[in-house]
């Protein structure tokens, strides 16, 4: 494959040439990439915005990550937080820090990625900034979505006796991410030794190639369910349960043996002797959606697929909890991965 050099193309020149395939799909996108900033008409619509920084040996490790899967991810953590509010994302920015040692087709790779998840969830693509890196690769997208007044869910609406919902299953990400890095060190830069990925599609494609519950978000006004706190699972259940918790003043109940968690998830922990509710509970990266929803919504709860009722609410002086396959309580921590530590 041909290389042609940043530089050689400028500022502009890169700009255009990277954002060049991505048609607008939203009327409300009223001017996109190529003016000092976009303008974005919303009419009676509440404006949602979120960003997400990530960085090269922080974030992720270009080692076993793909650049196309890179942008794609990218770009779909931030459609999990608009769709964590109850929105739907419309328009996202993207900020690339780079160094010398990636041309520009490996900007066009990311490019891709973030093109196909901006294809595949109805986003368009209106602007951001590229700028010299000494210190590896970092992307920063922002990104703006749309919520009618009354149906945006906060974290602060959960209140004793709603019920705890969680989408998809739990922990999947986590092992995806310590099979790549198990890989990784048997790799040891050797090119003779092939990675064993063998029955392990689903894990990785959790770890490296995310999906936003977007039907899920469909699914709850179809049945006319507004959730009364709501988040997405970035940083563990267990961690996100406390931030419910705690700006709800509330308490939980959560019970081990309603946990989603799939059997390939399952294998891999066993294979790695890790505990596999421990990952469920702290591993992060899945993207579910963790919210609560009144009682009376039980029975419509019931009827939507992908979902599952895994504890319920409680007055604040019952505390957070998770209620073992023996009945033991243990004690909610918030153990999820930080980057600041």
């Amino acid at each position: 494959m041909s290389r042609t050099e940043i530089a050689s193309l400028g500022e502009f020149g890169l700009i255009k040439r990277l954002t060049d395939k991505f048609p607008i799909t939203n009327s409300s996108t009223k001017k996109a990439v190529g003016d000092d900033a976009a303008v974005l008409d919303y009419g009676e619509k509440q404006i949602l915005i979120t960003t997400d920084l990530l960085l090269e040996g922080i974030h992720f490790d270009l080692v076993y990550v793909p650049l196309k899967h890179l942008g794609y991810k990218a770009a779909v953590v931030n459609f999990s937080d608009i769709y964590a509010m109850n929105g739907t994302p419309k328009q996202i920015t993207v900020s690339l820090g780079v160094s010398k040692r990636f041309s520009v087709e490996d900007l066009e790779a990311i490019y891709e990625g973030i093109r196909l998840a901006c294809q595949g969830y109805g986003v368009d693509l209106v602007g951001g900034d590229t700028s010299a890196s000494l210190t590896g690769l970092t992307i920063s997208i922002s990104c703006i979505g749309e919520a009618d007044r009354d149906k945006i869910v906060y974290r602060n609406g959960a209140k004793p006796n709603d019920l705890i919902c969680v989408t998809g299953d739990l922990g999947s990400a986590y092992m995806g991410l310590q099979l790549l890095e198990r890989e990784k060190i048997a790799f040891g830069g050797h090119d003779d030794v092939q990675p064993d990925f063998e029955g392990k599609d689903y894990i990785l494609q959790r770890q490296l190639r995310p999906e936003a519950r977007r039907d899920i978000i469909v699914g709850l006004s179809e049945k006319g369910i507004v959730p009364t706190a709501m988040m997405d699972i970035s940083d563990g259940l267990s961690s996100e349960l406390m931030h419910i918790c705690t700006q709800s003043n509330v308490g939980c109940r959560v019970y081990e043996d309603k946990i989603p968690i799939s059997y390939e998830a399952a294998v891999m922990a066993e294979e790695l002797n890790i505990n596999i509710v421990t990952a469920a509970l702290n591993g992060g990266e899945d993207y579910e959606l963790l919210f609560t929803v009144d009682l009376n919504d039980y029975d419509k709860i019931l009827e939507m697929d992908g979902v599952g009722i895994v504890g319920h609410i409680t007055p604040p002086q019952s505390g957070l909890y998770l209620t073992g396959r023996e009945g033991e309580e243990i004690a909610l921590k918030a153990q999820g991965w930080n980057s600041l530590e």
